[in-house]
């Protein structure tokens, strides 16, 4: 569900007192733990967490007008959605990823390419987020976009 909000405190402030605990737990674990060059806005309606034009002038291929996005984060219907480009792009960072959640959730995890469905707002991860959201620095994720760019 997109939020219409033009701020990272005004989605914040829309959002459903069932989730707002957890969002802003995540949101909290995120800006700890992201290397720096990464700029909290509000993307696609959703928080985000892009590398601003300032560091990539020429923005998001598919609206150049919006940074590059890397993490986002938003409450849909039935989860919270947590969309982290670096899994979608780098294999051994996925598996990786993948071999962490198994060992501290209780729940199968349950994702699509960039996607993970937070489901279970009692059993968040809120340390292998902050983990997953430190692994890629701005330089490696603009290299790795342009790279998969090119081709």
């Amino acid at each position: 569900m997109q939020s219409s909000a033009n701020s990272p405190q005004e989605y914040i402030d829309e959002l459903p007192e069932d989730r707002k605990e957890a969002i802003l737990k995540i949101r909290k674990v995120i800006r700890e733990n992201i290397p720096c060059g990464f700029e909290e806005t509000i993307s696609y309606g959703m928080l985000a967490f892009s590398v601003p034009h300032s560091l990539y002038p020429p923005g998001y291929h598919c609206k150049p007008d919006e940074p590059l996005p890397f993490i986002s984060l938003a409450s849909q219907r039935h989860f919270i959605g947590l969309y982290h480009m670096g899994i979608y792009s780098d294999e051994k960072l996925l598996d990786w990823f993948k071999k962490e959640y198994a060992k501290r959730c209780r729940y199968k995890l349950d994702m699509g390419k960039s996607c993970i469905r937070l489901k279970h707002l009692k059993d968040i991860p809120y340390d292998l987020i902050g983990e997953l959201s430190s692994k890629i620095t701005v330089e490696q994720w603009i290299a790795r976009y342009e790279s998969y760019r090119n081709k």
